[in-house]
């Protein structure tokens, strides 16, 4: 049991920094109140996992290979270096952390797997400019259909009921693809698939359900200022670029689908970029989170050996 503890506190870390991805710009914009949303969040957080966390649980597996104890130290690394980023108010990306935890701990034992390696940081660097490219055409498509709405009243009710419906298809899809980054360094070492998914999902929704409030937002308010359509558009193009992910099997960075959700949504709308000064400091999170906790990994690793 000892060695999911650090899976555990990772779980919780990326739930309280990821619940902004999905629920952010509808929580800052007052389309539906924060507890509400935390809910219906961490429900749809464990089924995404259980139901559609396996292929990107066994990607991950396979990138390291270490036994129970290099994965565990590996997801404690990742764990301490996004709860660092969280403290701060800063969506980071989860997967990074935890794939350079074990890339740390790799380059001390030379057991690196290259091909699954290169495979994700494909993904990473394609994950913010395809929720971009998403969130602008969306916008583009749907806004003279909503436009037809006539009724103000008609209106409010459709995007209520919408901001509720793609909430929880983010929040699954949120579970389906990050699960792996909470428990997916224990496959095959220590849990199955099916613990690792619903282990994982449970500590992601206890992460959305306790310390989310911040992050959420720094995402719905402070790098662009998006109204209550736009901001459904960018948690739509943030859910379809992160299940598209899980379907394939590799874990991304729900925080760079967001933003460039939202960048995309919000240029489509005219709307000015918000804070560059803010946007750089997610940027410098998204490029320093890696690099972190691999020091960290390889830091605790040093420790464990020698005592």
């Amino acid at each position: 049991m000892i060695y999911v503890l650090p899976s555990i506190f990772l779980g919780w870390a990326l739930g309280a920094n990821d619940a902004a991805n999905v629920f952010g710009p509808s929580v800052a914009s007052g389309l539906v109140p924060y507890r509400k949303a935390t809910i219906v969040s961490a429900i749809f957080v464990v089924i995404g996992a259980v139901v559609g966390g396996a292929a990107g649980l066994e990607t991950i597996g396979s990138l390291s290979t270490g036994d129970v104890v290099e994965g565990a130290l590996s997801v404690l690394s990742a764990a301490i270096s996004v709860a660092i980023m969280t403290y701060f108010g800063l969506p980071v990306s989860t997967s990074q952390a935890v794939v350079g935890g074990i890339v740390g701990i790799g380059l001390i034992l030379g057991g690196i797997n290259l091909r699954i390696l290169l495979k994700v940081v494909i993904a990473w660097l394609a994950t913010p400019f395809g929720a971009m490219l998403l969130g602008y055409v969306l916008y583009k498509i749907a806004t003279p259909i909503f436009r037809r709405i006539k009724s103000v009243q008609v209106q409010d009710l459709f995007l209520k009921i919408v901001a509720w419906i793609v909430g929880a298809y983010g929040s699954f899809s949120l579970g389906a693809n990050n699960v792996a980054n909470v428990t997916g360094a224990l496959v095959g070492k220590y849990l199955s698939v099916q613990m690792a998914a619903l282990i994982g999902g449970l500590s992601i929704a206890f992460g959305i359900l306790t310390y989310s409030r911040k992050v959420m937002m720094t995402v719905g308010k402070r790098i662009v200022e998006l109204d209550h359509f736009s901001s459904l558009i960018s948690i739509f193009a943030e859910s379809l670029t992160v299940w598209v992910y899980a379907l394939i099997g590799v874990p991304v960075s729900t925080s760079q689908a967001i933003v460039g959700g939202v960048l995309g949504a919000g240029y489509a709308k005219g709307t000015r970029l918000g804070s560059k000064k803010i946007l750089l400091r997610i940027i410098f999170g998204w490029v320093g989170t890696p690099t972190v906790a691999g020091i960290i990994s390889m830091g605790i690793y040093w420790i464990y050996t020698r005592f």
